[in-house]
């Protein structure tokens, strides 16, 4: 979602608004035209991650092994473009079709332009799909996924809709494959409203480690430090937990590096 220095459009837009609505005031902001959460281009952290691969923490896509991604809430979709240049076929996914007709404006113009170099053998299939992320099933949607990035998506749950999320990622995330996470905004206070909702590390940890349940929280309703680390045996475990060298403006502060960028996978694994 927006920066945190910036004015609260977005906090005041959802004011009063019931969770089951939400939805409706996505779409409206894209057909206001009011989308400070755009970045104007891809994670320069994702793609650092998957170029640098620490560890071979991540399969990537081969030409005799090709893989599938998720982006939700995907808005313009600059990050399925870049995954589909590292070879994923992708998804991006957006409750708003007047997001996706932008992201199908992008993708042609960034495609023609040469924007995304080919990282891989070939580019995988950009695909863009209208569904709510918590629908039990969706259409037209293979699924589980090999990858999943999540940016500007948790931090537009406010905390009743975070078990929800979790425990949806975890479903979505097959065995072997891994949820990438770039953490914004880390720094904001549970206490100031949202969105975008503050995500420490901590909220990741909470939510992640337990799919589904809900973990201790203050009055604001943040996660409580140190409180929910342990790791349930449905959980996700975090393999990866980095500030990344580059990430988008928004994400730092004085020249200093607020998001963090990590990595998911299964507990069993």
């Amino acid at each position: 979602m927006a920066d945190s220095s910036e004015p609260p459009k977005l906090p005041k837009f959802f004011e009063g608004a019931p969770l089951h609505a939400h939805s409706f005031q996505w779409n409206k902001c894209w057909e206001t035209k009011c989308t400070p959460w755009d970045r104007g281009g891809p994670s320069m952290a994702l793609h650092d991650l998957l170029k640098e691969n620490p560890l071979g923490i991540i399969q990537l896509p081969t030409e005799g092994s090709p893989k599938r991604a998720l982006v939700p809430g995907c808005g313009r979709g600059h990050d399925v473009l870049l995954l589909s240049s590292f070879g994923y076929d992708v998804y991006g996914l957006d409750v708003s079709s007047q997001a996706l007709d932008e992201a199908r404006q992008n993708a042609e113009r960034a495609l023609s332009e040469g924007l995304y170099k080919i990282e891989a053998s070939t580019r995988g299939a950009i695909n863009w799909t209208c569904q709510d992320f918590y629908a039990e099933e969706w259409k037209d949607v293979p699924t589980p996924f090999d990858l999943i990035f999540d940016y500007t998506f948790f931090c537009a749950m406010p905390p009743p809709l975070r078990p929800a999320w979790a425990s949806r990622m975890k479903s979505l995330l097959r065995p072997g494959g891994r949820l990438v996470c770039l953490e914004f905004p880390s720094e904001k206070k549970a206490s100031e409203p949202g969105p975008p909702w503050a995500a420490p590390p901590r909220e990741y940890l909470g939510y992640l480690s337990n799919p589904g349940a809900q973990p201790p929280t203050d009055e604001h309703g943040g996660v409580v430090e140190g409180l929910a680390e342990s790791v349930s045996p449905g959980g996700l475990k975090r393999l990866v937990h980095v500030k990344p060298r580059r990430t988008h403006e928004s994400g730092t502060q004085d020249g200093r590096v607020q998001d963090y960028i990590s990595v998911w996978a299964h507990a069993d694994e």
